[in-house]
């Protein structure tokens, strides 16, 4: 996964959005995920419809986050439910065996669930306090350590995560890093996405 991009609509002016997407996609983005919070069913499926034209175009997998209703409309490559969402098997059971299911996990246990009821990654964090609307509780790296030696399926670090702190990361075994507002809120969005994909590359090698 390397380099999963999670989009925010409230950090940039609506006509900013979609070519933040598609900056994104060009700098090397390996998934995406719609994540609205506050937009309604209609306005939530339009976007979406809009960026999977964009994210289809690179190959690229999106994403929706929380709402397997919009994902299946749209016609998304997967969803992402939290601990509050919808349960992981009911996700799973609705999307069909082909779709990608994430799921966020902070703890071991949470981790050991979603992956018996189908997930297929996990995002786990938040590594350091993000300045996103949605409420973070900060996850130790040590247990992002053993999240990832429990389960088979790849695990992303999530939380205010960019190149110059990522460092704290290695040797955690990780599958990828997830980034909002590093890309969101970039002057160059798509230099951000290279650079941080590069940034992660380098430290997973070492």
């Amino acid at each position: 996964m390397t380099l999963y991009f999670i989009t925010d609509s409230t950090c940039v002016p609506e006509d900013r959005f979609l070519p933040v997407v598609e900056a994104a996609c060009r700098g090397g983005a390996t998934i995406i995920q719609l994540r609205e919070k506050d937009k309604s069913t209609r306005e939530y499926m339009d976007l979406a419809l809009a960026t999977h034209e964009i994210t289809a175009r690179y190959g690229i997998p999106l994403i929706i986050d929380d709402r397997v209703d919009v994902a299946l409309a749209i016609g998304a490559e997967g969803v992402h439910v939290g601990q509050s969402d919808m349960p992981v098997h009911l996700a799973r059971k609705l999307m069909g065996p082909d779709k990608i299911v994430g799921v966020t996990a902070k703890t071991v246990p949470q981790a050991l669930e979603a992956y018996e009821q189908g997930a297929d990654y996990l995002g786990c964090g938040a590594i350091y306090p993000t300045t996103t609307h949605v409420k973070t509780v900060i996850t130790p790296v040590e247990t992002l350590k053993e999240v990832v030696k429990a389960v088979p399926i790849p695990v992303n670090a999530i939380g205010g995560l960019n190149k110059d702190n990522i460092f704290v990361l290695k040797g955690s075994g990780i599958a990828g890093i997830c980034a909002v507002s590093a890309i969101m809120k970039a002057a160059d969005p798509e230099t951000a996405t290279r650079e941080l994909k590069q940034a992660f590359v380098s430290l997973a090698s070492e």
